[in-house]
């Protein structure tokens, strides 16, 4: 008996450290994204977004903001479809966006922006393919304002540059996915408060269908920047105390964008 049950740990233990698919933002970053766009919404946006959450296990807009990266426990052959609409790989071309080259198919994350957002602003549409447009517009607005999901092919947008940050191995991805925001302690309504203080992005008159590539190509241009990719793997305090500002700045831009695209959308006056 007591074989059979230490290999059954072991077996457990081996999936536990199995690598994950590394998801942009994290929850956390997410769910901010999505926090602070309901700030900027109007009245009537609101409106139009409770009415298509309606019957959701948590109809907030904070609440679907992960469910993109959730698909491939959930809806197995849906997120295989839709695995390639996180990310756009322009860093090889000088961040400047090329749909017929870098986005084949329309399956990167700027023309699933596009198509999910005409899908969103269709009244025609039932609202079960509204809503899961809403669920998509969400999580992939906040995708394209991550430096990562917009930088290079090569090393699939840092999932296979490895570091080593506070004596533990990483990749450039999940460390700015998640482990610079959590390293602050902050919990989530005190991060929210921290990214209302920053100034707000200007980013112009929003239009249908919204300017997706302008925002991957900003977040390209972090990732070109000289000491983005560090020289050494083992990262030093002041490589997170540099960059941190910037994955913050792009999460405020991130939810001042998602909420010009949902306001424009949605909003019928």
């Amino acid at each position: 008996m007591v074989r059979p049950l230490l290999l059954s740990l072991a077996f457990v233990v081996a999936l536990a450290l199995l690598p994950v698919p590394a998801q942009a933002w994290g929850l956390l970053g997410h769910r901010l994204v999505a926090l602070l766009a309901w700030d900027d919404l109007t009245p009537d946006t609101r409106h139009q977004i409770d009415v298509l959450l309606e019957g959701e296990p948590d109809p907030t807009l904070a609440g679907i903001a992960g469910w993109a990266d959730d698909l491939r426990k959930h809806d197995a052959a849906l997120g295989r479809e839709t695995a390639n609409w996180h990310f756009v790989n322009i860093g090889e071309h000088d961040c400047a966006y090329l749909q017929r080259r870098d986005c084949p198919g329309g399956n990167c994350v700027v023309e699933a922006i596009r198509k999910q957002t005409a899908i969103l602003a269709d009244t025609r549409r039932p609202n079960a393919e509204r809503l899961q447009a809403l669920k998509f517009v969400v999580h992939f607005v906040g995708d394209a304002h991550q430096p990562l999901h917009a930088g290079y092919g090569h090393d699939k947008g840092g999932n296979d540059f490895q570091v080593n940050w506070n004596g533990r191995g990483t990749n450039m991805h999940t460390l700015w996915d998640s482990r610079m925001l959590v390293s602050t302690g902050r919990s989530e309504q005190a991060y929210l408060d921290h990214l209302r203080t920053l100034p707000r992005p200007v980013i112009g008159t929003m239009t249908l269908p919204p300017p997706a590539a302008d925002w991957a190509e900003q977040s390209c241009r972090a990732v070109k920047q000289p000491d983005f990719y560090p020289r050494r793997a083992k990262l030093e305090q002041a490589y997170v105390d540099k960059h941190l500002p910037i994955a913050e700045r792009q999460l405020r831009a991130g939810g001042v964008a998602l909420a010009a695209v949902l306001n424009k959308a949605l909003d019928r006056h």
